[in-house]
């Protein structure tokens, strides 16, 4: 048996519940066991528990958590790459709006396709890299499916944020833009520049769309879509990770993230040379019985990078 925090009900914070006595999962051939040493929160945990996808959710109870940093402590027989004792992260959901899990991350034990792992880059710790997963794999493959290139430009909207602090990272440092801006409230225009941004856009004072200036990329990772095309120079397109909720019209394109640890592999060498860094919340981490407040922090969304839990014991 393991300890967990699950869900019987849809709901506020309030309808999460920590149990003692959770079967440990099985693994199914591919996947691997691992124990968890930190676990991220990120907004689509929310939204799930308040049952905004709840057309596609198994049967509850549900475990909620997709990001995971761990050990393994057990393979399946089809597993290659992975071996008991290696230290990994990754997110556990390949794609989290189309099926989502029932046994997510935070709990002491997780069963994880070996695909959607990687080995945790040597310089970090587990909290650290519990913090990636998600968020960094959301930032890279929205800028590939923008056909984003070296030279161009980007706009990230929410460049604070979990996905937004790796957008500009990535955008600078792995595709090598040739001018990054992004918007964030008065207080965190410093922390934008130190990410990389070369333009920091208080949007509490200027309507960034009504700027001057325009970009080839515009990434909205805070839900301003309409507002986001106005900022597109031709020929260039707007991505938007928040296009179920709201639509994103032309040139725009939302996406749902496709989960897999060879797109973390890939971003290792970026990770443990420090050129991408994570970024992790001054109220991090949140130990394992203060999930709820850790919930409640994070929907306040006042939080300033990730929010991880830590230890899970």
């Amino acid at each position: 048996m393991m300890k967990a925090w699950q869900y019987h009900e849809y709901g506020s914070v309030e309808v999460m519940k920590f149990a003692t006595d959770v079967a440990i999962p099985e693994i199914n051939n591919d996947q691997v066991l691992v124990k968890v040493v930190a676990a991220a929160l990120n907004p689509v945990d929310y939204r799930r528990r308040l049952g905004q996808m709840k057309a596609a959710d198994p049967p509850l109870p549900v475990i909620p958590g997709l990001d995971v940093a761990g050990v393994v402590v057990k393979v399946g027989s089809e597993v290659k790459g992975l071996k008991e004792g290696d230290e990994v992260y990754g997110d556990v959901n390949e794609k989290a709006l189309d099926k989502p899990t029932k046994l997510g991350t935070l709990a002491e034990y997780v069963a994880v396709e070996e695909k959607l792992l990687a080995l945790k880059p040597k310089n970090l710790d587990f909290v650290e890299a519990a913090a990636l997963p998600l968020a960094i794999e959301t930032a890279y493959e929205g800028l590939e499916r923008a056909n984003f290139k070296e030279g161009q430009s980007i706009l990230v909207l929410n460049g604070a944020g979990g996905v937004g602090s790796f957008i500009i990272q990535i955008a600078k440092h792995v595709f090598g833009a040739s001018k990054v801006a992004a918007t964030s409230s008065t207080k965190k225009l410093e922390l934008l520049k130190s990410l990389g941004a070369d333009i920091a856009i208080d949007y509490t004072k200027e309507k960034f769309e009504e700027l001057p200036d325009k970009y080839d990329v515009v990434y909205d990772a805070i839900g301003q879509p309409e507002e986001a095309v106005k900022a597109v120079k031709e020929g260039g397109c707007a991505v938007s990770i928040t296009d179920f909720e709201k639509p994103i019209p032309p040139p725009g394109f939302g996406f749902v993230l496709t989960s897999s640890g060879s797109m973390l592999t890939k971003l290792n060498p970026y990770l443990e040379s420090g050129k991408v860094k994570p970024l992790l919340d001054p109220r991090t981490p949140f130990p394992f019985e203060k999930v709820k407040e850790a919930f409640t922090y994070l929907e306040s969304h006042r939080a300033t990078g990730k929010i991880v839990i830590y230890p899970i014991s």
